[in-house]
């Protein structure tokens, strides 16, 4: 009887060594899980530091008065023509004719010899209604130097200048 005393002693004294190890085990588990706190960003932070910059994708565009001082030549004509474009051949550009119109500024030259080629970074969107004139804004080239020599073009489109109906006061 004593081998079974001792017997049922070390069976009792396992099952107290598991209960305590399951105990401890389960104890550190909810501890580690349970201590786990995310970082929550709190609102007085709530700082919007490019305010300023929410509206700085939008283009500028120059009314007359602008376009006009910042231009080397403007001219008045309704004999505006796409006649080339490399869109889809790297950077875009459009080549425009102009084949009669009227001076209206000029600081390089005193005589514009007609027809006048001129390049535009975008396409120029006018519509040719009853012959209606436009507003040509013109600087003088930068860049695309190969394509102005081999076709003689000395005046590209005033980039940030949008199309205008041109009056003629003459009328």
């Amino acid at each position: 009887m004593r081998q079974n005393i001792g017997f049922f002693l070390y069976i009792n004294y396992k099952k107290n060594v598991m209960k305590k190890g399951m105990l401890i085990l389960s104890f550190t588990g909810l501890l580690f899980s349970g201590c786990e706190k995310k970082y929550e960003r709190p609102d007085q932070y709530n700082v919007d530091l490019f305010q300023n910059e929410r509206g700085a994708n939008k283009a500028y565009v120059m009314n007359k008065e602008e376009s006009f001082e910042a231009s080397t030549l403007v001219l008045g004509t309704s004999d505006l023509a796409l006649t080339d474009s490399s869109k889809g051949r790297g950077k875009s550009f459009f080549i425009y004719k102009i084949k009669s119109g009227e001076v209206l500024k000029t600081t390089r030259d005193s005589v514009v010899n007609f027809p006048l080629r001129f390049i535009s970074n975008q396409k120029l969107q006018f519509k040719k209604e009853n012959n209606d004139s436009v507003y040509v804004y013109l600087e003088t080239l930068k860049g695309y130097k190969m394509i102005g020599e081999e076709l003689n073009i000395k005046y590209q489109w005033l980039k940030a200048a949008p199309i205008y109906k041109f009056e003629n006061q003459q009328k």
